[in-house]
């Protein structure tokens, strides 16, 4: 520690002062209010709520202003202690929109914009200030990222700019600039006081009539037939309709602790940020707040000094073995622990070496497995919302999460693809103490960490692995995950220097290219093999007809095909968008088998069960682990398959989109599917797990001679990417519809059969679509020197900025970028506003010629030239 005013030790949690406390009790004037907040004298419990929500901070007051303002009455808000004493008293009070993806700065910016109003609504004020936030940048790779991160919020249409290091210096004089090479400027990021932001909701949600309580603790949520029926609290039950989750750090015990348990995958962590004294020269209220994410601290302006924190490199989990606090207190002051951070406040702001500290403070965050906030409708239990684990950016996110939530509520559904934060996109298998510990110890740094293009998490790994994974880990796979579930990236052939490519993360061009371009090589001249083992797989039987009636309702696509065959289809919501893409293949006349994308495992088997009629003849099964699935893409899987099973393989006995269950080397029961899910020749093998091991050995056997090899998923990607296949949850989600994606020949919209999504795409198509997805070449594009497109990227169609790419991939048959994302103008859209524009794509802001499709190019086709749709059925989301 340096000798220092700043590295003083002298004070200690009794000395606290109460700077962050709610102010003369507040929250208790609301009681003027006929539903009013509690103060010493309880009101009486009512015995029944339309909805309860369990937690008084930032996030459950956001939800019951939300509820309130889109007319719904009976609304009761529950704290086990004071409003706003949890992690919302001790929170740094910065708004930014400097957010990891779209969804949660588009949140941001209406959070900022809602506190901006409160004060004027409410009559409270919230302390907002808008001061503007630098975010700053040591070294390329870093200002590269924020130029990347400017492009996407442009796109949204928020002001931002990249400014050099003598521009930070005129909007910040304390930062040393010395070692910077630029920042990006967010002039309308703010500052606010969470306390006062939190009792200003509560004001409003109180007078459109929320009645809330504190000192109240929910200890279960009753659950009868799937359904939400009442909470019960310490101070007697409450009968609701709805619950919603907003506990915090206690959403996670609050789930186990229900009737039905609900799986909330959060864990807490400590928390340091510093305070200062009044500086000499008092810093204004306006100062731009500082995010030096390099050095892992951001800044704000404070009560005329400085508040000062950060994300440590080696954070301390809390709360494992569930201890409640009914409210937040600091925590142990840790001034070792916070040297790294101190420092690199004191390099970044030297001037600060001689002001004084007012205090340390420690308090409670709760993290999540993959650094984005849980929300939505739990897969298990109806009526069970949540809205939790914000990262230590639950100011910035509360506003626009409690809005969408509340949509969610209202109206079924968000007015915003809010999938990147779905609950749904966990299981079970993420609740884990021991996983949460240990996941939330690397996800809290990498909140800071400069994020590459396909980084992946080194904890909770080897979670789900496939019978294959020993074999294919011996023999150079390189491994990613998704849903828990082990996937190989590429292979690294023997002799190559593992090291360098498990590290090898860059903006350019990485050094996996090389071993990529050979796999794809492979299956379009010979045949490659891809465990793809994590597809989620459903089997639906029925007695009667009742599986085949549920699926032509659920199912955009005919269904109703001859046994042996499959369909591609979407299942939509009421709004014509996808909530799946997947493969349904006819085994028998009533009983069929889904495939669907990995992660929609939760998801998928929650929507059909949500639609699913209240019929004991009509069986759901959620059958992922009981099949290994082999891809053999590639001209020679024909042979390969035919040497196997003694069976023809050709066209003409075994036709695009056909399924047999037939024998494969000693193995019988095989279901073997003439698809691939990129276009080119080949099958798919769901194989039993007990024989997985048996039939891989005898393909890679008889393969040799037919130029067999491993390949892994970013292979496939770029197959699937050149071919102009649309991925769920990047290119497709619950706001696209088949028209905008050029998918309308697969919906039986001309036929008299009734299905979800029907009367939504009549009326597209008849209105006309306002955005259509387009495939984009990049021309004169340097792949060995230019800055790669991974997704997010701006287009411009003449100048003007008409969308942003979804996803992208190298094509090694074109040897450009191919770029897939949507153009959308207002008042409809024609076929040719597409083909005669001329088109680029903002990559970091330069600006790179690119060629617009709504096909695929047609040197892009096999040599096999096979029909259109017999192409486009075989496709399914990969990713």
């Amino acid at each position: 520690m340096r000798n220092c005013v700043w590295g003083c030790r002298g004070l200690s949690p009794a000395m606290l002062p109460r700077l962050l406390q709610l102010q003369g009790g507040a929250f208790h004037r609301v009681s003027s209010h006929r539903r009013a907040v509690s103060g010493d004298s309880q009101p009486p419990l009512p015995s029944q709520a339309k909805v309860v929500i369990c937690g008084g901070g930032i996030v459950g007051t956001s939800v019951a202003y939300h509820l309130a303002k889109l007319g719904w009455n009976d609304i009761l808000l529950l704290e086990q202690g004071r409003l706003g004493a949890g992690t919302t008293r001790m929170c740094a009070g910065i708004v930014s929109v400097a957010k990891a993806i779209s969804i949660e700065s588009q949140m941001a910016d209406y959070s900022n914009s809602l506190y901006q109003q409160l004060e004027e609504e409410t009559g409270v004020n919230t302390g907002y200030v808008k001061t503007g936030s630098l975010c700053l940048a040591q070294n390329q790779d870093r200002f590269l990222s924020l130029k990347r991160l400017a492009s996407r919020l442009r796109v949204m249409g928020i002001n931002c700019s990249i400014i050099k290091p003598k521009e930070i210096s005129k909007l910040h004089s304390l930062v040393n600039i010395h070692d910077l090479v630029g920042a990006l400027h967010l002039p309308g990021d703010a500052v606010v006081s969470p306390p006062d932001v939190n009792r200003a909701l509560a004001v409003s949600a109180a007078g459109q009539g929320v009645q809330i309580l504190e000192r109240t603790t929910v200890q279960q949520v009753l659950v009868e037939k799937g359904h939400v029926t009442a909470v019960e609290t310490d101070r007697g039950p409450i009968s609701c309709e709805y619950f919603v989750n907003c506990a915090g750090q206690w959403g996670y015990e609050l789930g186990q602790a229900s009737e039905v348990k609900v799986s909330i995958p959060l864990h807490g962590c400590e928390h340091f940020y510093l305070l200062s004294k009044p500086l000499k020269q008092p810093l204004p209220s306006n100062t731009p707040v500082v995010m030096d994410m390099d050095g892992r601290i951001y800044v704000r302006p404070w009560q005329g000094g400085v508040l000062s924190g950060g994300f440590e490199k080696n954070p301390k989990p809390i709360f494992t073995e569930g201890r409640n606090q009914l409210e937040v207190q600091n925590m142990q002051e840790d001034w070792d622990h916070f040297e790294p951070m101190l420092s690199a406040l004191l390099r970044r702001m030297p001037q600060l070496e001689s002001e004084e500290i007012q205090q340390l403070v420690n308090c409670p965050e709760s993290f999540t497995p993959d650094m984005r906030c849980l929300m939505g409708e739990t897969p298990g239990v109806h009526g069970y919302f949540v809205l939790a684990g914000m990262n230590s950016s639950g100011l910035a996110l509360a506003g626009g999460a409690g809005r969408y939530l509340a949509e969610w509520m209202v109206y079924g559904y968000p007015t915003a693809n809010v999938w990147p934060l779905d609950i749904k996109r966990f299981g079970n298998l993420q609740s884990s103490r021991t996983f949460l510990r240990h996941r939330v110890m690397e996800v809290m740094p990498l909140l800071y960490e400069l994020k590459v293009p396909r980084w992946d998490y080194q904890t909770g790994r080897q979670l789900r692995t496939s019978p294959l994974y020993d074999r294919l880990d011996t023999q150079g796979a390189r491994w990613m995950e998704k849903h828990g579930f082990e996937r190989p990236k590429y292979f690294v052939p023997a002799g190559k220097d593992l090291l360098s490519l498990d590290h090898s993360k860059t903006f350019y061009k990485p050094d996996w290219f090389d071993l990529v371009g050979s796999e794809v090589k492979c299956c379009k001249e010979a045949v490659c093999v891809i465990d793809m083992s994590s597809f989620t797989k459903f089997e639906l039987t029925s007695t009667g007809d009742q599986a085949l009636d549920y699926l032509q309702f659920l199912c955009a696509n005919d269904v109703d095909v001859p046994v042996g065959h499959m369909v591609h289809t979407g299942m939509l919501n009421e709004r014509g968008g996808y909530e799946n893409d997947c493969s349904v293949v006819r085994l028998s006349k009533n009983s069929f088998f889904v495939i669907s994308p990995s992660d929609q495992q939760v998801h998928c088997w929650s929507w059909m069960k949500k639609h699913m009629p209240n019929d004991p003849q009509l069986h759901l099964e959620d059958v992922s682990w009981k099949y290994t699935a082999l891809n053999l893409i590639g001209p020679r899987a024909t042979d390969i398959l035919a040497e196997l099973s003694y069976v023809s393989m050709t066209p003409d006995h075994f036709p695009s989109m056909f399924c047999k269950e037939m024998s494969v080397g000693y193995a019988n029961g095989i279901r073997v599917m003439s698809m691939t899910h990129t276009g080119e020749p080949g099958f798919m093998l769901y194989i039993p797990i007990e024989y997985a091991l048996h039939v891989y050995n005898e393909v890679m056997s008889v393969g040799q001679k037919y130029g067999v090899r491993n390949a892994g998923y970013y292979a496939l990607r770029s197959l699937r990417i050149e071919k102009f296949f649309a991925f769920w949850g990047q290119d497709l989600d619950s706001f696209t519809t088949p028209l905008e994606c050029g998918r309308e020949f697969r919906v039986k919209l001309d036929s008299d059969m009734d299905f979800v999504g029907r009367e939504a795409l009549l009326r597209q198509r008849q209105e006309g679509v306002a955005r259509r997805f387009v495939m984009l070449v990049l021309e004169e594009h340097d792949t060995e020197l230019d800055l790669w497109p991974w997704w997010g990227e701006p287009i411009l169609r003449n100048k003007e900025m008409v969308g942003a790419t979804t996803s992208s991939a190298y094509s090694y048959t074109l040897e450009r970028h191919v770029c897939l994302g949507f153009v959308e103008t207002p008042g409809g859209l024609a076929a040719d506003f597409v083909t005669r524009g001329d088109y680029e794509v903002d990559i970091a802001g330069q600006l790179y010629a690119a060629k617009a499709k709504l096909y695929p190019f047609s040197s892009l086709l096999s040599q096999q030239r096979r029909r259109k749709d017999q192409l486009d059925l075989g496709t399914l989301t990969t990713e």
